[in-house]
């Protein structure tokens, strides 16, 4: 069970007084041998949809806590209002990313050859499926990144003709949100997909995203720092 929802699971059973979740374990463990990532997911989706909503079904009436009128004053300091299954940070320990330590997560995720540290395609395989990946799953994201990584033209054209005075995350902000234009989840929200399915669009659009970011930032670096010269080939 994800961290989040098994901190979840201790705050319920503490009020109930009951064993009810003590079946709810946190899972992190080695992958599959699949290198597909959309396919794991697609094994993995299903079995966490059921079990979300057998678990609103059976607690969805449960406080969890208390509000006071200082904690939203605070900025809703201490509040538990969201459950987020990817990490958790905590004031003492620091963060966890699907349970790991930032020393479990170096020593475990895979690393470029000669490297030291995990790569980042490690890090969001195991964010995404709460599973360690081999080294070729990792390869297997680089190569997909790689090939989803095209800008459409639109989008360089406007880049290309911002006035240089334009701050660069203002540029980056504009090109994240025309790229709207492409959007898979967008088209299939607009066709009434049902929302079993949002998953398979957002993670078009997610790919679609995290692929094209680093030639956004090149171009934008490249027109504002080195007279707009041409960002190399994605390899």
């Amino acid at each position: 069970m994800p961290l989040a929802s098994r901190s979840l699971a201790r705050l319920i059973n503490s009020k109930l007084r009951t064993n009810t979740l003590v079946g709810f374990q946190l899972k992190c463990f080695a992958s599959t041998q699949t290198t597909d990532l959309k396919e794991v997911l697609r094994e993995l989706i299903p079995k966490e949809q059921k079990r979300v909503a057998a678990f609103k079904a059976e607690h969805k009436d449960t406080p969890i806590g208390q509000v006071t009128v200082d904690m939203i004053y605070g900025g809703m300091r201490s509040i538990k209002g969201l459950v987020y299954d990817t990490s958790v940070l905590d004031a003492n320990e620091g963060i966890r990313f699907r349970g790991k330590t930032i020393e479990e997560c170096q020593a475990e995720l895979p690393k470029a050859k000669g490297g030291e540290e995990p790569l980042p395609e490690g890090l969001f395989w195991l964010l995404a499926t709460s599973q360690i990946p081999t080294q070729e799953q990792v390869d297997w994201v680089t190569r997909e990144w790689n090939n989803r990584a095209d800008i459409p033209q639109h989008v360089v054209t406007m880049l290309n003709n911002f006035p240089a005075q334009l701050h660069p995350m203002s540029q980056f902000s504009a090109a994240i949100t025309v790229l709207n234009l492409n959007s898979k989840f967008a088209k299939a929200y607009s066709d009434n997909v049902p929302k079993s399915k949002y998953w398979e669009y957002i993670y078009e659009d997610s790919m679609d995203l995290i692929a094209k970011l680093p030639t956004i930032a090149a171009i934008i670096y490249r027109n504002l720092y080195r007279d707009g010269t041409a960002v190399g080939a994605i390899d």
